[in-house]
C-alpha cells in the first residue's frame, strides 16, 4: 500500500511523492520501545514520510520535552499551548537508555519551543545529549534546537554537552517567514544563531534545511542558500513541503526531482560539505544521516 502524506483535497499528488507504508522488525521494535518509555519521535509527530526507511536503517529523530509547543508555525503539526507544564526529569535518562537498546547508529534529538521556562529548556535538552553520550559511546549526535529566542547563554548551554552535529533550520526564505513561521522566529535571528555555532565551537558541524514549495522563487532559495553558506553552515537539506493537515498551509507548488537535483549542485558549488535535495529529503533523512556520520569520524573519530 502506498500512503499519501499530503492530504490536501482535490490535489493529485505526484508519483515521486508516494511512499510505501512503514513496517518492519526494527521499525515495530523501536515504535513499541519509545511507548514504553513515554517517549516522543518528531518522525511521527510531523507525519514524516520517511519514518520507515530511516528507523529500518538505524537512524531515529526523538523530541525533547514533550509533544507540545508554546509557538504555532502555520506549517507544523505539532500541538501547540501557551504553557504545556512541567518537564519530565526522567526524560534525558529514559532517551539515552532507549536510545542503547534500540541500537542505532545515528541519532537526532530535537525538541519543543519552551518560551514559558526560564532557560527555554536548554538546561534540559543539555542533559539529554550528555546523558545520551555516556550511554551510547560509539552513536554520533546530532542535535536540532530552537532559537531560544537569540539567547546566547542558552545556545552555549547546549553546546558545552558537545554534539557531534547542531542544527537549527531557518526553514524557508526571507520573504515568508513571517507567514510561514511564528512571529517568534525571524529569519535573521535563526541566521545570528546559526553563527553562533561556528563562533563559539567551530569544531562541531553545523546544519540547516528548508522546505520548498510554499512560494518561493528559485533566486530566493539560492539567496538562502547563500546567507547559510555566510555563517558557515557545513550540511543542508532541501525538501518538499506537505502540508500535515488542512488548518496549515497550503502546497503552492510540487517541486520536480530534477529542480532539487540543480539546487543540489548549486549548494555543493556553494561550498557545503554536502546537500541532501529531494522531494522527500526532510531536516532529519537517512541518506544524509550516513554521509554525515561517514565525514565525521573521517575527521577523526565519533563526538568531538
Amino acid at each position: 500500500m502506498l500512503q499519501t502524506p499530503d492530504i490536501q483535497p482535490r490535489r493529485r499528488l505526484p508519483q515521486w511523492l508516494k511512499v510505501k507504508l512503514p513496517g518492519g522488525e526494527r521499525y515495530n521494535r523501536i515504535k513499541q520501545r519509545a511507548r514504553q518509555a513515554n517517549l516522543h519521535t518528531i518522525c511521527e509527530e510531523a507525519r514524516c514520510p520517511n519514518i520507515g526507511e530511516c528507523w529500518d536503517g538505524g537512524t531515529a529523530t526523538f523530541m525533547l520535552m514533550g509533544d507540545t509547543c508554546t509557538r504555532g508555525c502555520r506549517f507544523c503539526s505539532v500541538k501547540t499551548l501557551r504553557n504545556p507544564g512541567a518537564l519530565d526529569a526522567a526524560e534525558p535518562v529514559n532517551v539515552a537508555e532507549t536510545i542503547r537498546q534500540m541500537d542505532l547508529d545515528y541519532v537526532v534529538l530535537t525538541s519543543v519551543n519552551r518560551d514559558d521556562l526560564p532557560d527555554q529548556g536548554a538546561g534540559h535538552i543539555a542533559e539529554a545529549i550528555r546523558r545520551t553520550i555516556m550511554a551510547n559511546p560509539s552513536l554520533l549526535l546530532e542535535v536540532l534546537i530552537p532559537d531560544f529566542g537569540g539567547d546566547t547563554e542558552c545556545i552555549q548551554t547546549v553546546i558545552d554537552a558537545e554534539p557531534a552535529v547542531l542544527a537549527h533550520n531557518v526553514e524557508t526564505i526571507e520573504r515568508l517567514t513571517p507567514s510561514v513561521r511564528d512571529p517568534r522566529a525571524g529569519y535573521g535571528q535563526s541566521l545570528s544563531v546559526l553563527a553562533s555555532f561556528k563562533a563559539r565551537a567551530p569544531h562541531i558541524k553545523s546544519k540547516s534545511s528548508l522546505m520548498l514549495g510554499l512560494g518561493e522563487t528559485e533566486s530566493e532559495v539560492l539567496e538562502a542558500m547563500g546567507h547559510l553558506r555566510a555563517v558557515d553552515v557545513d550540511f543542508l537539506t532541501l525538501g518538499q513541503y506537505l502540508r500535515p493537515d488542512k488548518k496549515k498551509l497550503a502546497v503552492v507548488e510540487f517541486i520536480e526531482p530534477a529542480r532539487f537535483k540543480a539546487l543540489e549542485q548549486a549548494g555543493l558549488d556553494m561550498g557545503f560539505r554536502y546537500v541532501a535535495a529531494g522531494p522527500l529529503v526532510r531536516s532529519s533523512y537517512r541518506a544524509a544521516e550516513f554521509y554525515i556520520s561517514q565525514s565525521i569520524r573521517e575527521d577523526g573519530g565519533s563526538q568531538p
